[in-house]
């Protein structure tokens, strides 16, 4: 969390939240939601403003609720999410033995402990991250903690993250395993309708 957000929050801490106007999309991107997109259904406009997209990422944070926000100076805009509160890529390491690791969209890193496969064939990868919660009855206390989290697998890289893995056919869907810095995780199905759920998030947070 930037100095100056936190430093604002302590000179202006009653600004109203804002709901409905920003949203993550499946393949990282921010969009921004006006009045005309929320109103529609649309998705937004992606947000290509380099600077912009790299405040949002490090002001990116969580409720006790689970609810997803951007602490944009002493307003939280909280964030409408298309899949899950992650999104991944397998970047490279440049590390011969081990020579991927997983970025999310902020460019932190998560340690993956498991992966899923949803009935589209989306992949999600469960793993630890070290994120910011806004924790406890304080509405402006934040901390920095790991804990186990899920994130959408970018479409890109389902091929490569396919040749890790080995898969097996069950009574009712696809299970198996894949090889990841040495290690055997398990790949298992899992329906949409469980995630959110399963991984306490709320993937349209509300007032």
């Amino acid at each position: 969390m930037d100095e100056g957000v936190t430093q604002s929050l302590i000179k202006w801490p009653s600004v109203p939240h804002c709901f409905g106007w920003l949203a993550l999309d499946r393949r990282g991107a921010w969009r921004m939601r006006d009045d005309y997109a929320q109103a529609h259904g649309l998705p937004g406009d992606v947000i290509k403003h380099a600077a912009l997209n790299a405040f949002i990422a490090r002001n990116y944070a969580s409720d006790a609720q689970g609810r997803y926000f951007f602490q944009n100076g002493p307003q939280r805009v909280y964030v409408n999410l298309d899949a899950t509160p992650w999104i991944v890529r397998m970047m490279p390491t440049g590390n011969t033995e081990h020579p991927w690791q997983f970025q999310t969209q902020c460019e932190s890193l998560l340690a993956p402990t498991a992966a899923f496969l949803d009935e589209a064939g989306h992949i999600l990868i469960e793993g630890r991250l070290t994120q910011t919660i806004c924790t406890g009855n304080v509405s402006n206390k934040f901390n920095e903690i790991e804990r186990l989290s899920i994130a959408l697998l970018h479409d890109h890289d389902i091929e490569l993250f396919s040749g890790l893995t080995s898969l097996g056919n069950t009574a009712c869907a696809l299970e198996g395993i894949w090889r990841w810095h040495g290690h055997d995780l398990t790949l298992e199905p899992i329906t949409t309708a469980e995630v959110e759920s399963r991984f306490q998030f709320q993937a349209r947070p509300q007032p």
